[in-house]
């Protein structure tokens, strides 16, 4: 038996009805205007070494677009055989609207897929707040204009446990300012790699072509 929407068309969806993200967009590059800002909800997906597989595995990779692969996203530790669904955090109500996922270290590993970076975009995710960042992947992502910032372990189990906390509380990653990551009154340092703010650039004329 074939998993639900298996194909790409139909199936099941993470937050049909999500909330539009706040994108800050310079106002000063009309041409070519960038990314500074990055806010919204947040997730906590803990672990390490989560590979492009693990965030979508091979048999959904079949599409001739990237349409709909976000609805598989992580499918394999979502649900079981059968289609129910397992203990996950993608799968709880209160971070449906989540648009920056925090992680572990070394995300993104494994094989250089395009489409684990498409369907995390694809799900709704706008930034990704992790340990560090395969190199594939980070350019992956970086060209489809969802940043990618590196943050120590303590500063991660902080933000995360906040989160948890109160998964209503706003992110903010400032990709401008060095890449600090604010919510409520609280800010914790991460490393942005060098040039990421001029990779940028430009990149929301690709960013919002082909999304509906």
């Amino acid at each position: 038996a074939h998993e639900p929407g298996h194909g790409c068309g139909g199936g099941r969806h993470r937050g049909s009805e999500r909330r539009p993200n706040r994108i800050w967009i310079n106002p000063k590059l009309m041409t070519l205007p960038k990314i500074s800002q990055v806010a919204g909800r947040a997730i906590p997906i803990p672990g390490d070494d989560i590979d492009t597989d693990r965030i979508i595995p091979a048999r959904f990779m079949k599409c001739l677009t990237f349409d709909g692969l976000g609805e598989y996203l992580f499918y394999d530790t979502r649900f079981n055989g059968d289609g129910s669904e397992k203990s996950h955090n993608l799968n709880l109500p209160c971070f449906r609207d989540a648009s920056i996922m925090v992680s572990g270290a070394n995300f993104g590993c494994g094989s250089s897929r395009e489409h684990a970076p498409q369907s995390l975009y694809r799900a709704g995710f706008r930034a990704i707040i992790a340990g560090n960042f395969a190199e594939i992947f980070f350019g992956n992502a970086t060209s489809l204009g969802m940043p990618c910032v590196s943050s120590s372990r303590e500063n991660l189990k902080e933000l995360s446990s906040a989160i948890e906390t109160d998964p209503s509380c706003e992110v903010v990653v400032d990709v401008e300012n060095r890449g600090l990551v604010c919510w409520f009154k609280e800010t914790i340092s991460c490393a942005v790699r060098r040039k990421l703010t001029e990779r940028l650039t430009g990149q929301v004329l690709n960013l919002m072509r082909g999304i509906h």
